[in-house]
């Protein structure tokens, strides 16, 4: 199944979302999750993005390397996420958002991070990422914790952007997937 994707001024993208039980049967929403992410070209995917305030994420970070990177990148999910670390150089990286189309921004991020996290079969991990997939994690974590990208914009950047996310909450925006607008 493919879900749509929820727009930017629905409620569920400023919630905190609500871990998930240990053993509870999310297969078929994962597989959903990353069928939805695929259809909509992205390279992560949060479960509020649609509509589910559930701690999950998808990514696939080999979309936004290529063959010169030394990183590799990852196609996985993660269930109940905790970051335990972030360090080493800020960098800037242009982002932006499934569900906050036709804007994005320079977002600074640290380059690397440690997770905690349980796998598909509920295998508890610790992992260190860094560079892309790093970016990818904290931007779908941040999804889970009610932060969005547009929230790390200051001033005048953010002001600019303000008509944009009012026609985005209208439906006033084209898409390649389909969207629920909460004003529309």
């Amino acid at each position: 199944m493919i879900y749509p994707i929820v727009a930017f001024g629905n409620p569920i993208l400023k919630k905190e979302a609500e871990e998930i039980h240990e053993g509870e049967n999310i297969n078929e929403l994962i597989q959903d999750m990353f069928n939805t992410m695929d259809n909509a070209s992205g390279v992560g995917l949060a479960a509020p993005q649609i509509n589910k305030g559930i701690r999950l994420f998808v990514i696939d970070s080999t979309l936004m390397l290529d063959e010169k990177d030394e990183e590799k990148g990852i196609r996985r999910v993660f269930i109940n996420p905790i970051i335990l670390d972030e360090y080493g150089d800020n960098y800037s990286f242009e982002e932006g958002c499934l569900s906050i189309p036709d804007i994005r921004a320079e977002i600074i991020r640290p380059e690397k991070l440690t997770l905690e996290y349980f796998d598909e079969n509920w295998n508890l991990k610790e992992e260190e990422f860094s560079g892309m997939t790093a970016r990818v994690i904290q931007h779908e974590y941040d999804h889970l914790e009610g932060i969005l990208f547009i929230d790390y914009l200051k001033g005048l950047k953010k002001r600019m952007v303000q008509s944009k996310l009012v026609d985005i909450s209208k439906g006033k925006v084209p898409t390649d997937y389909r969207m629920v607008y909460p004003l529309k």
